[in-house]
């Protein structure tokens, strides 16, 4: 059971800091990630901290967001600095199942993570 929240409407330059609270999961080496989805694209990562620990961001993001967990791995963050108006989308956390190393959960994470939260719409105003 994984639950968003943090997003909001803010102006470009903003910050938020989305959080994702998980339950019920007992693989403590998921993989978990942030991903994000305009109606009618495609899902895509944001950033994915691997179960090795690696941390991979979409290009479009780098240096902008930080994904983290803590300690006890049951809340994942992602805090957004510099925000764009391009960066409007509906924000889903997610958690594998499994062992997955970073660069696999972030090129095929739509299709292999199988723990997904309902989202939390982030809203970006020039």
């Amino acid at each position: 059971h994984l639950v968003e929240s943090g997003g909001d409407s803010v102006q470009t330059g903003g910050s938020l800091r989305l959080s994702c609270e998980v339950s019920g999961m007992t693989y403590k080496l998921a993989c978990m990630g942030w991903f994000r989805q305009t109606p009618g694209k495609e899902r895509e990562a944001v950033a994915v901290i691997g179960s090795e620990g690696d941390t991979i961001y979409a290009h479009s993001v780098k240096g902008r967001f930080t994904a983290s967990q803590d300690d006890s791995k049951n809340t994942l963050y992602l805090q957004m600095n510099s925000l764009k108006p391009e960066d409007t989308d509906m924000y889903y956390c997610a958690a594998s199942r499994g062992y997955i190393i970073a660069t696999v959960c972030f090129a095929d994470g739509y299709r292999l993570l199988g723990w997904w939260g309902q989202g939390t719409q982030v809203t970006v105003s020039s």
